[in-house]
């Protein structure tokens, strides 16, 4: 029987960096003069009469080393290349990660992991490549998978999603996402495959903010909308982002808004409402300047003393003044060669 804590995944949490990694090109000359001279070894055992228990001796010991250990330790020489890294296991255990560029020798029995470099293997030829974008390379005809990670900062453009905001209506949506890899052991072992997991996250949070968020907002109220505060959006949405995928070793770097419309079934509905609005804003301050421009003319018609209105009078050209003012059509002026009254 096994107990809860015999059952209890493994938190791979802290990376293992091997910050001292034997020198490759060190180790691969000196490799090559043991082969080279093991292998002469063989040759003088071979060609040169000693005693038999001698020969035998130096044959098998020139022989092993010549032709079957020094080879195998060949397989010890990494070369990492900058803004690249190399998690390695031993016999299942986690071994190490290689993080920093340059030629190195560990020990020839670890192999690289990688998860997007696997699925990249299995998956279909024609099917979309992956954010990894760890390709397949043809050397002498047969596929070689590339295990190396990358630290780069990348690029997560999915698909346009269909999503409700916080009235209920449904708009059309594009992110993208800048992000990189900070922790290879967590990227590597915590998830299956941290690009689909990157992926899948961002559909997630981007559905959990934007039902938070109307569309639009009226601009006399002080409420956060997604086109008109796109900017606190996208901060949010990184933090919600950031918490989905610590897990992962995956680091955001920034997420912003590509595309934001309303969805077809109501765009033309929604595009009426807004000229409606906008009429309206419109129509609002052609009159507040009518108002200020008709109480200035009568002031200054009493403050000079020009012509004395009475009541029914200043009502008439108010009303006139208006009509022309608020109207948007230009007016027909008549001229009144009579009395005033």
């Amino acid at each position: 029987m096994y107990s809860s804590q015999d059952m209890k995944p493994i938190d791979y949490g802290q990376e293992k960096v091997l910050t001292n990694p034997t020198n490759g090109m060190l180790f691969l000359v000196l490799n090559t003069l043991v082969i080279l001279l093991a292998i002469a070894g063989f040759v003088i055992a071979c060609a040169v009469s000693m005693p038999f228990p001698l020969r035998l001796l130096l044959i098998v010991v020139t022989s092993l080393y010549g032709f079957v250990i020094g080879p195998i330790l060949f397989a010890g020489l990494k070369v990492i290349s900058p803004n690249e890294a190399l998690v390695l296991t031993l016999f299942g255990k986690y071994y190490g990660s290689i993080k920093h560029p340059g030629f190195f020798f560990v020990n020839p029995f670890v192999s690289a992991v990688n998860p997007v470099a696997k699925s990249e293997r299995t998956a279909q030829k024609s099917a979309p490549k992956t954010l990894e974008q760890t390709m397949t390379v043809q050397i002498g005809g047969a596929a070689v998978i590339n295990k190396k990670i990358s630290l780069k900062a990348m690029t997560l453009n999915n698909e346009r999603q269909k999503v409700n905001d916080a009235l209920g209506n449904p708009i059309i949506i594009g992110v993208v996402v800048i992000w990189k890899v900070v922790d290879t052991a967590k990227a590597v072992f915590n998830v299956d495959n941290f690009a689909e997991y990157l992926s899948i996250q961002s559909d997630s949070a981007l559905r959990n903010v934007v039902r938070l968020f109307p569309y639009d907002a009226p601009e006399d109220e002080d409420e956060k909308s997604l086109r008109g505060s796109s900017r606190e959006v996208a901060d949010d949405l990184k933090r919600e982002l950031m918490s989905k995928v610590e897990m992962a070793g995956l680091e955001i770097l920034e997420a912003r808004i590509t595309h934001l419309s309303y969805a077809p079934e109501i765009a033309a509905a929604m595009l009426q409402r807004q000229q409606a609005s906008a009429i309206i804003a419109a129509r609002q301050k052609i009159v507040e300047g009518a108002v200020g421009m008709v109480q200035m003319a009568l002031t200054q018609l009493s403050e000079n003393s020009i012509v004395e209105l009475d009541e029914e009078r200043k009502a008439a050209m108010v009303s006139n003044l208006l009509v022309v003012l608020c109207g948007n059509r230009d007016v027909q002026p008549i001229v009144n060669s009579g009395s005033l009254y």
